[in-house]
């Protein structure tokens, strides 16, 4: 007997808007949850098969004392330096898209996978390879007193990364939905938008409508 309809399903939000939780929540509802950002950091923490290449592009003062990218200094450079983002995600971006097709064919036959991006919308290459997108949304102000909580943070850094990222109106404008999670919003309710939306979408598509899986090297 098969299983229910599957889904390739991009997760997308801005920093602090909770994307992470609805990760979760869809991950307690059955889905096969690929995050991208966790194999980014795996690719350049210690022993990551990226340092080499980022040591040989970037120097040696790039790596910290632990053997790991140094992450906030390279978050300064590429902050700084437009050409060094461009370097920084031409050596990343294809290894990252390798992880991915791989962790993704670890679901199980009829599983629905969710790929966690967060710049799903800033790499314009997401919409062909998912049936949906899900944008996961709050307002700045959510976003950066949420960033200062968990990170200790200053403001103006995070309103820098904000800066740095798509618009809500340009995340919303790739959205087939959008989950709004406010200050005001509750768990609760965020879990009770998730559960409703994962099963009004698994009502109506089915597994013949799975879109073909392209280049991976495409895929951040």
């Amino acid at each position: 007997m098969s299983g229910p309809a599957a889904l390739r399903v991009g997760l997308t939000g801005g920093i602090g808007s909770g994307k992470s939780t609805v990760a979760r929540l869809l991950a307690g509802l059955g889905a096969h949850v690929v995050d991208t950002d966790a194999i980014s950091r795996s690719l350049t923490a210690t022993g990551g098969a990226a340092l080499p290449k980022l040591a040989s592009a970037f120097g040696e003062q790039m790596i910290d004392a632990t053997g790991a990218l140094d992450r906030q200094r390279m978050r300064e450079l590429v902050f700084a330096d437009a050409s060094a983002r461009q370097r920084l995600e031409a050596i990343l971006h294809p290894m990252i898209g390798v992880q991915t097709r791989f962790a993704a064919a670890q679901a199980q036959p009829g599983q629905s996978v969710v790929f966690d991006v967060p710049l799903l919308t800033e790499s314009g290459r997401w919409r062909q390879q998912v049936q949906r997108v899900l944008v996961v949304d709050c307002d700045e102000a959510t976003q950066v007193a949420r960033v200062m909580a968990r990170s200790d943070w200053p403001e103006a850094q995070v309103r820098d990364v904000i800066a740095q990222q798509a618009t809500r109106t340009q995340r919303r404008a790739l959205a087939d939905a959008v989950i709004v999670n406010d200050q005001d919003t509750t768990l609760a309710g965020l879990e009770a938008a998730t559960v409703q939306l994962w099963r009004d979408w698994h009502a109506t598509v089915g597994e013949a409508s799975l879109p073909l899986w392209n280049n991976p090297a495409t895929l951040r």
